[in-house]
């Protein structure tokens, strides 16, 4: 049974359709790659995953329920998305890692915290360090981590290795193979073919709105 179905979704903006009778079951434990040329729909579709987008038409069924009847709040934690462009806030490191405990109304976890500064080869005393001194590749796997902290079932990334070097890339990619190990299902859009068959059981190719194949590697 898959833990993710999309059903005859289309989503349609300023008139314009966007996606186009996308029907696709994701079962827990895949890892999707998603590619396709810029504008083709990718980036809409991850967001129609986890809601932060509705279709126009059409059915998505989270854990055999609409992803619409689901409490925003607990979507948010089971479903997590991870924009290209890493979005950090406030003046340290710390002030993002416990955003998501404060707006939770909970204590941080700092064993989690040190495990995932572990997974992604940073030191603990990044959590004192001011983020304007933090470089393009410090600054993705931070936001990673915030993504990480609650262990969400479903991990949407949105290019997120696009503007790192090859030493950090092949950390992220360590890091979510590890967790895909784990049980984590992932959905990635890449540009990177050789990126998409080193790491994804599955490759999802999207083309004018619609999908154009959904091949199995693994």
């Amino acid at each position: 049974m898959s833990l993710l179905e999309f059903q005859n979704v289309f989503f349609i903006d300023d008139n314009k359709t966007i996606l186009k009778n996308i029907t696709i079951p994701i079962y827990q434990g895949d890892y999707i790659s998603v590619v396709g040329s810029s504008g083709s729909g990718k980036s809409t579709f991850l967001k129609l995953c986890c809601h932060l987008k509705s279709p126009t038409e059409g059915k998505i069924i989270y854990k055999n329920k609409s992803i619409m009847e689901h409490n925003p709040m607990e979507l948010r934690k089971n479903i997590a998305y991870c924009f290209q462009t890493p979005y950090i806030f406030g003046d340290t490191v710390m002030d993002n890692i416990s955003f998501p405990y404060s707006i939770r109304g909970s204590k941080v976890d700092l064993q989690r915290v040190e495990e995932l500064f572990l997974l992604f080869n940073l030191d603990k005393e990044y959590l004192t360090k001011d983020i304007k001194n933090l470089s393009g590749g410090e600054k993705q796997r931070i936001a990673l981590i915030r993504t990480l902290l609650f262990k969400p079932e479903i991990l949407l990334l949105d290019e997120v290795t696009s503007a790192l070097d090859t030493g950090n890339t092949l950390i992220v990619e360590n890091v979510i193979k590890s967790l895909n190990q784990d049980g984590t299902t992932i959905v990635w859009i890449t540009h990177n073919p050789e990126q998409s068959k080193r790491t994804a059981n599955k490759i999802l190719t999207i083309e004018y709105g619609e999908i154009k194949s959904l091949e199995v590697l693994k």
